[in-house]
């Protein structure tokens, strides 16, 4: 059996993040099924935005819907450049970041145990393991590099 070079690793962390960071883009616009059907955490953008209330206590429903907005539109920018192979190195650490607030905020507002359920933290572990991957295959950015 062949072994699995780096970049071809690289590669499955890219698009299983991106697939991961979508997935849940998807589910807070319906597209994985209405609330409550199995397997929908959300079902719709205003469960989403409660659960965004949750997270953030401090936060007003107007100041939720911003953060939910925002953390939407990165999760969308972040996906799609992790499917890509665009900037991957700066689009991987701003990815395990943003999953590490996530888990931060799943910790505090719900319970030390829910980042773990959510596999939060592996997500985030997995995109800074993969901002270290100098070249990944498939990737936008080895257009553009020299070789």
């Amino acid at each position: 059996m062949k072994n699995i070079t780096i970049p071809q690793a690289g590669l499955i962390l890219r698009i299983v993040l991106g697939i991961t960071m979508l997935s849940a883009v998807a589910d807070r616009f319906g597209l994985w099924g209405a609330p409550g059907d199995p397997g929908v955490a959300w079902g719709n953008w205003e469960n989403f935005i409660a659960y965004t209330q949750t997270l953030n206590s401090f936060a007003s429903k107007s100041v939720a819907g911003i953060l939910g907005a925002l953390a939407t539109f990165l999760e969308i920018v972040l996906g799609i450049f992790l499917i890509i192979g665009f900037k991957t190195r700066i689009v991987a650490f701003g990815t395990s970041g943003l999953m590490l607030l996530f888990a931060l905020s799943m910790a505090i507002s719900v319970s030390i145990k829910a980042p773990f359920d959510y596999s939060v933290l592996t997500s985030s572990a997995a995109a800074l393991l993969l901002s270290t991957i100098e070249r990944t295959s498939f990737a936008f950015d080895n257009k553009f590099r020299k070789i």
